[in-house]
């Protein structure tokens, strides 16, 4: 890439620095974003700009946050588009009702990122968490975690962040991305996953929703009830049996078993934690 050579770039290992250079590859994320013309859209980690060009192509306005502060005069370069404000901070530390306040109003928008591997989870629980007015979210991630987001019950990959992620909203596996289509190469492929956010979620506690959850899944190989009689709850093995039996689940099944359905009956009638 000749703007990397003009500005000396280094790929950083510790930001899990990987940069998408296949054009189709870009165009079919978007296209899974479903970007249209009237659409706000958050980036986060640009690189050097290869999928933040594309989405302001598509988008009404493009919000681009990257931790990497020696990309702004490549970026500057790159991306010559009224419709792109690039925030150079860590997303994770970000106030991000703040920029998306100053940005995009009270108006929703979508997020579309190729993340980095390492801090995927993070970002995608804080995007959720944060209540924000999203609508999608498009993300290239490390196959593997993709496939855990998309995991149905009763299947190796299915665990908390499949029930995590199933809670919030309706996901699906778009396609798989080869790791020959980034530079640097990294040593696994890629998977692209859309969330559509779900606009209502039941009226439960959602702290103890998900640490039953938690517990459930804590020992995985154990049936629901040693898992979670033996996690440290204040609740007795009998008041745990009496709330399976509620909920009408077999205490010998294990939490690999559950529906996201099954696992809000079961904090519903969970003693209080």
């Amino acid at each position: 890439m000749e703007l990397l050579s003009k500005y000396n770039f280094r790929f950083s290992k510790s930001l899990g620095q990987n940069f998408l250079i296949d054009g189709n590859i870009v165009k079919k994320i978007v296209d899974s974003a479903e970007v249209e013309e009237f659409d706000n859209v958050l980036e986060i980690g640009p690189g050097i700009g290869t999928l933040t060009e594309e989405l302001s192509l598509r988008a009404k306005k493009v919000v681009a946050i990257e931790i990497d502060n020696k990309l702004r005069e490549l970026l500057d370069e790159s991306l010559p588009y009224e419709n792109i404000k690039i925030y150079f901070e860590d997303v994770l530390k970000a106030d991000l009702k703040a920029i998306i306040s100053e940005n995009f109003g009270e108006e929703s928008f979508k997020v579309v990122a190729n993340l980095p591997y390492y801090v995927t989870t993070p970002i995608i629980s804080k995007l959720i968490e944060e209540d924000l007015n999203i609508t999608s979210i498009t993300v290239m991630i490390q196959k593997e975690v993709a496939k855990r987001f998309v995991a149905k019950p009763g299947t190796k990959d299915y665990g908390s962040l499949s029930v995590f992620i199933q809670f919030y909203s309706d996901v699906k596996y778009e396609f798989t991305v080869p790791n020959t289509v980034f530079m640097p190469k990294p040593n696994v492929d890629s998977g692209v996953v859309s969330l559509k956010i779900k606009s209502e979620l039941p009226d439960i506690d959602r702290e103890k929703f998900f640490k039953v959850v938690k517990a459930s899944f804590s020992k995985r190989r154990k049936t629901l009830i040693n898992a979670l009689s033996s996690y440290g709850f204040s609740a007795t093995k009998s008041e745990i049996l009496q709330a399976l039996s509620v909920s009408n689940i077999d205490p010998t099944r294990r939490a690999e078993t559950l529906t996201p359905r099954e696992f809000i009956v079961l904090s519903i009638n969970f003693p209080d934690i």
